[in-house]
């Protein structure tokens, strides 16, 4: 006997009456048609793909998105190094952005369409889960509830590993729903290698592993004798491949050990997760409510939205692993416990009662399904808007560069201030300019020390000789654009140059240095 309820097959199997109650088909969703998989999958994944394309380009790269660039435009000799000191646990998405970056560039369209695409396959992936566990009414809405989420849309448009994370959850779980349902050495296997696929895109989502335990448990305890011994062979064969990775991240975790978040971090979780109050609190809200109309599956669900916070937060003063980013693959787990929710409440809607032929009902469902929808995305609306706007916090360096560019002359050098990973910055925005200005204060390149920032010259007299107008791109906050700089640089530049003149823009400075005669 597998997780499922054995029941005699209804002829419906979209009647979230049945679903809930667990009096659907023996095998749930291994007798849909090929058409109703087509849209259960397809047309979530089209909005979602539509909604992170629309303007994908437009947002400015951030600081991470300027790291994925850096490390993916480097050799692979050179990735190795960086490797060896920093981001390993993000390597193999460098590996992959590499390949992508070679064949198509590194324009932010180019690089955000891996993210785009991967979120719109999760769409897909999430309305197949809640058409196998629930009904296809309930796999489509939260499809389609999934898609317009803001910080669904946010992290479809970034240069980061998130939105694959995301997908690779869903598509474990999936197999796994699979493999409990028929049984098969095939099933299992497959299962067994999607979860490397997991720990590859973000060690963190490996928690969901916590509720594929859950779900393995039920299925134990409704008579399945062999479930238990599968799941175990699968996830530590697949668990073996990512240990090398969690071994050597495991000594790098002061990158991050600037995260020590509060309480207040934890209250603003909702907000943060899904990108606004009103989103983020209907559907954790709804969500809960979700958990009583999942029956079995709250086994497999509530363990995935509640254990990866909640370990992350009482862990975060050793592993500073509570980032809302981080969680994100926690979001379609609590979207299809909201869509649960929602078919069982409105089951009275749809049932017999209304039609009994059957086509009157499966009308019905279906303007249910996409008023819901429609509604959620109008609310989410404001949400949306404000993840397709340039972080209030991050410096405008594209801006910057476009100064830099339009006034720069021969012989021009540059330098930087401040803690916003401003060198990397401007070697983007200006990576298409061969005339920019030299960065004569860099002493040893990011390439050479293994990691994402240089060293600079520590004899910033000598390294500045020759060099008569010297940009400086400084994002100091301390009052001196030069704050930020050693003091021997700090010195050498207020002595030796002059400002010619500074433009101040969104959170970064931009000023022409001439030398003093």
């Amino acid at each position: 006997m597998t997780v499922t309820d054995r029941a005699a097959p209804d002829t419906d199997q979209d009647d979230p009456d049945a679903a809930a109650s667990g009096h659907g088909p023996s095998h749930p969703g291994s007798g849909h048609r090929p058409a109703s998989t087509a849209l259960v999958f397809l047309l979530p994944a089209a909005v979602a793909l539509a909604f992170s394309l629309r303007g994908i380009g437009d947002r400015q790269l951030w600081r991470d998105e300027h790291a994925t660039w850096w490390a993916a435009t480097l050799s692979f000799g050179d990735l190795g190094a960086l490797i060896k000191n920093i981001d390993v646990v993000f390597a193999p998405y460098y590996i992959v952005m590499h390949l992508w970056v070679s064949a198509f560039g590194t324009s932010p369209t180019a690089m955000r369409i891996p993210a785009a695409g991967a979120m719109a396959v999760a769409a897909g992936l999430l309305g197949l889960v809640g058409r196998r566990m629930f009904t296809l009414r309930t796999g489509l809405l939260a499809g389609l509830l999934f898609a317009v989420v803001p910080t669904v849309i946010q992290y479809g448009e970034e240069v980061r590993p998130y939105a694959f994370a995301v997908a690779f959850a869903l598509l474990s779980t999936l197999l796994l729903l699979r493999a409990l349902d028929q049984p098969s050495l095939k099933r299992w296997a497959l299962y067994g290698v999607s979860i490397p696929l997991v720990g590859y895109s973000h060690l963190v989502s490996l928690s969901v592993l916590a509720g594929h335990l859950g779900l393995v448990v039920m299925a134990k305890r409704g008579g399945d004798r062999t479930a238990h011994w599968a799941f175990a062979a699968s996830a530590t064969f697949g668990v073996s491949f990512v240990l090398p990775m969690l071994a050597s991240g495991s000594g790098q975790s002061g990158q991050i050990a600037w995260n020590n978040p509060t309480f207040q971090d934890l209250v603003e979780h909702p907000q943060e997760l899904f990108g606004s109050w009103v989103t983020g609190g209907s559907i954790m809200a709804i969500g809960v409510l979700g958990l009583f109309a999942a029956r079995k599956y709250a086994a497999l669900l509530a363990p995935w939205v509640l254990l990866p916070p909640v370990l992350t937060y009482l862990t975060s003063d050793q592993l500073h692993l509570f980032l809302p980013r981080y969680l994100l693959f926690t979001v379609p787990a609590w979207v299809l416990l909201a869509a649960a929710a929602v078919t069982r409440i409105a089951g009275p809607l749809t049932g017999e009662a209304v039609a009994r032929a059957g086509a009157g009902r499966r009308v019905v469902g279906a303007l249910l399904v996409l008023a819901t929808a429609v509604a959620f995305g109008w609310q989410a609306q404001p949400g949306i808007a404000i993840a397709r706007k340039n972080d209030s916090i991050e410096p405008d360096y594209r801006k910057a560069a476009q100064i830099v560019a339009r006034e720069q002359q021969a012989g021009d050098g540059i330098a930087f201030s401040g803690v916003m990973s401003e060198r990397r910055a401007m070697a983007y925005e200006l990576r298409h300019d061969t005339g920019r200005p030299k960065d004569v204060l860099l002493y040893r390149t990011p390439q050479e020390i293994g990691g994402f920032g240089g060293l600079e010259c520590s004899e910033p007299v000598k390294c500045l000789a020759g060099t008569d107008r010297l940009w400086v791109v400084s994002t100091s906050q301390l009052g001196t654009p030069f704050a930020d700089m050693s003091a021997r640089t700090a010195t050498a530049l207020k002595r030796y140059f002059k400002v010619a003149h500074t433009d101040n823009l969104a959170n970064v400075r931009v000023l022409l240095l001439e030398r003093v005669r």
